[in-house]
């Protein structure tokens, strides 16, 4: 009796072991491989998350700080399109998914997310002079575009606009021209989206918020809990530094933190 109490307690330190041990595997083998592969969009080249530019975008800088932090190198997989990114990560094509990717309880189910990146909450934008949305139901009357495989479509859908009156073959990046050539009488956008437009084009107009505040955060695979928690660690560190806000005021302006505030406030109402 007294040997099983002793052999137990070594069992299960060993299996915790070894436990620990396949869960470090992802990230042991970024660092063997010397490399960090990021999947992403990079089709914009002023996108303010993630570009093909070493250096430019709030994603990418951060990626890059923690790739050179473990000695590796970041290396950028493009995807062709957003309803990609999540299938090329779980084929293995790349260890990190980044770039303004919200985190829907829809990608949940397929990949794991880190802690909040950056805060997100969609909003309707309209053009002067045509009329600021200012309810849904407002919103359901007009002719509204959108990106096919994004949360953005998901959130035009879960308004309950109808099928009829949405236009979902606007290319990535392209819903504030359609807007301004009049393709399309309203966009869904993510408030991030909306800030930096707004500087670019006064006439724009931020209507109704629609649904809860969001999160952008970065994505591993299932499984992946070694990278995660090292994802996850970094991201809290940087959180914490003046870091993160310089960050947001040099990519979306000296406002942004304030919208993103009165964002989170509005709905907490």
């Amino acid at each position: 009796m007294r040997h099983a109490k002793t052999v137990l307690p070594v069992l299960l330190a060993a299996a915790a072991l070894a436990a620990g041990l396949a869960s470090a595997a992802d990230l042991d083998e970024v660092k063997k491989r010397g490399e960090l592969r990021v999947v992403a969009m990079v089709d914009d080249p002023k996108d303010e998350f993630f570009t093909d530019r070493p250096g430019v975008g709030l994603d990418r800088e951060l990626l890059e700080a923690f790739a050179s932090l473990h000695k590796v190198k970041l290396v950028v997989v493009p995807a062709p399109a957003w309803d990609r990114l999540v299938p090329m990560l779980q084929e293995g094509r790349g260890d990190v998914l980044a770039g303004r990717v919200t985190a829907t309880e829809a990608r949940r189910r397929l990949v794991d997310f880190t802690a909040e990146v950056f805060p997100t909450r969609t909003v309707v934008v309209t053009r002067k002079p045509h009329r600021l949305v200012a309810s849904v139901e407002e919103l359901r009357r007009e002719k509204v575009g959108t990106v096919k495989g994004t949360s953005l479509a998901s959130a035009v859908a879960a308004a309950g606009v109808p099928p009829g009156s949405v236009d979902d073959s606007i290319p990535s990046g392209g819903l504030p021209e359609a807007l301004k050539a009049g393709q399309v009488t309203a966009v869904v956008l993510g408030i991030e989206n909306a800030i930096t437009e707004r500087r670019k084009d006064p006439a724009l107009q931020v209507g109704v918020f629609l649904g809860p505040p969001g999160a952008l955060a970065w994505a591993v695979k299932k499984g992946d809990r070694a990278l995660l928690a090292a994802l996850d660690d970094y991201v809290a560190s940087v959180r914490r530094t003046p870091t993160w806000s310089r960050l947001v005021v040099k990519y979306f302006g000296d406002e942004a933190p304030e919208i993103l505030k009165r964002a989170r406030e509005e709905a907490e109402r």
